[in-house]
């Protein structure tokens, strides 16, 4: 059964398209912004509205690679593609773009994309054990509250930056609500809806809307599990999804594994709870807050990658998970790589098995998949 609530999620990005033109009818800053590693609430403490950028679809890559390598991860070719086809109505509309270094293929596909949309790269380091990490991080913070006081014609207060952070944390303790749902078995809502929920945040252009609209999803929610209710069968294996971004337009796999019997409890990866996990310190000096917040954030590019361990042992003890699937995009190297220690990780300390699934946007391989996603499944009963 599925939560009739979800029909506003449905129609989010939809909509989001529309009130992006609308936004700029009114003259009001857009900026746009790729990856969980975006402060995005300097944005909005700039009085702009953040909104993310489309990257998930197979779509746009044919358009990417009449000037990007074939042999490049699918999510920077589709990034680019959508950027430069015209065929992202929130790249369209943003005034500027809030970017990061996060791997090398970005970094090189930002140089490309800044000829066609003014942008700030934040310069994030790839050392875990950096010695001035927190002063690194905190002058990045800085660089980008000058860039957007100036090309916005605004300042951010500490006052202000304080509000804005305390609304976000909000937002972070109820998407955590929502998302410990599924720590009930059978789950209340599967894997790709609280993708939809999760993902939807970064295209929705009213705020308290969409907190109360995750407030009522909640409490239907709660109603089911009352009413005997769920997304799942009893026998459903429990999956934790890891790896790469899976975003709206990219279910493939989540899909695939439900397809096949299993129940997809939550989604680890950066398009899932990993930015929801941490809270920004509301005591401390706002940009100092900001920039340690930010770089807790477990991403594979960053080494070592030991709180991307600690997090899993947390969720597969919290939510009862069965088996891990792990999604590495084809040429991703460094989830790639990093897949072993997660495998090894999990053995060792929970007992439980690890599928590696690399995959593209395409549909090609999707049979292959339903295979190994079938034995897999059928090892777990």
């Amino acid at each position: 059964m599925r939560a009739k609530t979800m029909e506003y999620f449905d129609q989010l990005i939809p909509k989001g398209m529309v009130l992006a033109k609308e936004a700029k009818e009114q003259g009001k800053p857009v900026v746009g912004y790729y990856c969980v590693f975006s402060p995005i609430e300097l944005i909005e403490a700039a009085g702009a509205i953040p909104v993310g950028l489309c990257a998930t679809k197979q779509e746009p890559i044919a358009e990417a690679e009449k000037i990007l390598p074939r042999n490049l991860c699918p999510l920077v070719k589709s990034s680019f593609g959508f950027a430069i086809s015209g065929k992202c109505p929130f790249f369209h509309f943003s005034d500027f773009v809030l970017a990061e270094t996060t791997c090398d293929g970005k970094k090189k596909m930002y140089e490309l994309l800044s000829e066609h949309k003014p942008m700030i790269v934040l310069d994030i380091p790839n050392s875990a054990t950096l010695e001035d990490l927190n002063e690194h991080w905190l002058k990045q913070i800085y660089r980008a509250k000058e860039y957007f006081e100036k090309n916005l014609g605004t300042e951010i207060s500490r006052e202000k930056l304080r509000e804005v952070i305390k609304v976000y944390n909000e937002e972070r303790k109820l998407i955590m609500e929502l998302v410990s749902l599924n720590k009930h078995h059978p789950t209340p809502i599967t894997g790709t809806d609280l993708l939809k929920v999760l993902w939807g945040r970064s295209f929705q252009f009213n705020r308290q809307e969409f907190l109360d609209q995750v407030k009522t999803l909640i409490t239907e929610l709660k109603e089911m599990v009352a009413n005997g209710q769920f997304s799942c069968s009893p026998d459903s294996p429990r999956i934790l999804v890891t790896g790469c971004p899976t975003g709206v337009g990219q279910e493939k796999v989540m899909g695939i594994i439900q397809e096949c019997g299993g129940a997809v409890v939550l989604q680890e990866s950066c398009s899932g709870i990993k930015g929801f996990v941490d809270l920004v310190d509301e005591a401390k000096d706002p940009f100092l807050a900001l920039a340690e917040k930010y770089n807790k954030i477990p991403c594979a590019c960053v080494s070592p990658n030991k709180g991307r361990l600690s997090l899993l042992s947390k969720l597969v003890e919290d939510f009862r998970v069965d088996g891990v699937v792990d999604i590495t995009l084809q040429a991703c190297h460094t989830y790639n790589i990093e897949s072993y220690s997660v495998k090894e990780h999990l053995r060792k300390n929970h007992n439980i098995p690890l599928l590696q699934i690399e995959t593209d946007y395409s549909e090609s391989d999707t049979e292959q998949i339903k295979l190994r996603v079938e034995a897999f499944l059928e090892m777990l009963k």
